[in-house]
């Protein structure tokens, strides 16, 4: 048996992590002492390293409880099911990916075709490019 803060240490998570983790209905104590700190179990233990493990590994708290219940009620699903989740977040994280990746490579032409010397910016490329028709048509394609 543990009480928060020693569940806490264990984990070397804060007080608050494990209270709002409560709140979220992710990790649920036994109970509470008399004097009213959570209470939690080894079992609760194991749920707290699942859900800092898979936090770890990218997944969101939405992400976690959905593999909690599968993992609480593993009979009834499918490997699928958990590689359908997997692989959600995994096209997701591909698709930022790509999306940085443009980012970077619009930031990098932007900063090629400038001289960065100390001259005024009054005619700076980087500057003339944000607001250049082409770039804001670009844009507004974009958004809509």
């Amino acid at each position: 048996m543990y009480r928060i803060g020693e569940l806490a240490q264990r984990y070397q998570v804060k007080t608050d992590t494990l209270r709002f983790y409560d709140k979220q209905g992710l990790l649920t104590p036994l109970s509470r002492s008399a004097s009213g700190y959570r209470i939690y179990t080894e079992s609760d233990a194991d749920r707290l390293r699942f859900i800092l493990i898979a936090k770890e590994t990218g997944f969101s708290l939405n992400d976690i409880a959905e593999l909690l219940s599968i993992e609480l009620d593993k009979a009834n699903w499918a490997c699928a099911d958990v590689k359908a989740v997997v692989d959600s977040k995994l096209d997701n994280l591909t698709a930022k990916i790509a999306q940085l990746s443009n980012f970077k490579n619009a930031l990098q032409r932007l900063s090629d075709a400038c001289c960065g010397g100390p001259e005024s910016a009054a005619h700076c490329s980087i500057l003339e490019n944000l607001e250049s028709t082409e770039a804001a048509i670009r844009f507004e394609k974009r958004s809509h």
